[in-house]
């Protein structure tokens, strides 16, 4: 079943120079495919700040519980005005490409990029090919990377073992001759 609508909105400035020239840097820093993840953060914060405003006048047994669940997805928020005050960077430095290269499992946030796609980052034993993940606090110390499995390598090192083995048993039966 298709989704109905968009997970982001265009802006509606097409060739607002200083938006143009904000969304290069992002894309540069973070390691971005295009600009759409730039404005899918964007759009994403825009609906925590909506949920924020709606809660201002709620109880505060509310408000904590929304908090709660900001912190728990890594955003260092203490109050509502805290959560308004939350911009696309902050967001984007939660993206498991981000996390990668802070963590330096990965040295370029390209190579972070190409890793995770490819399935060699590991979550808690389950492998994700979103570069866009969030990752919560709790996961963030259980990200790995997939060891390789050297089969031909370790191959190579049985014959050795086995060739060092044959000589050793060749040298006493010559021994045992003479």
């Amino acid at each position: 079943m298709k989704r109905k609508h968009k997970k982001y909105s265009r802006p509606k400035r097409p060739f607002d120079k200083t938006r143009i020239d904000e969304e290069v840097e992002i894309k540069k820093e973070f390691g971005l495919k295009n600009k759409r993840e730039i404005w899918k953060a964007d759009a994403q914060i825009k609906s925590i700040r909506e949920k924020a405003k709606k809660l201002i006048s709620a109880e505060p047994k509310m408000q904590k519980a929304f908090i709660e669940k900001l912190k728990k997805i890594g955003f260092n928020v203490n109050s509502i005005a805290d959560v308004l005050s939350l911009e696309k960077k902050d967001y984007l430095k939660r993206r498991l490409q981000t996390i990668l290269l802070i963590k330096k499992l990965a040295t370029t946030s390209k190579g972070a990029r190409q890793l995770i796609v490819h399935k060699k980052v590991l979550i808690d034993g389950s492998a994700i090919d979103s570069p866009s993940y969030i990752v919560p606090v709790e996961l963030e110390n259980k990200i790995s990377i997939k060891q390789k499995k050297k089969k031909a390598k370790e191959k190579q090192d049985e014959k050795k073992e086995n060739n060092t083995e044959l000589k050793e048993v060749q040298n006493e039966q010559v021994e045992e001759n003479e």
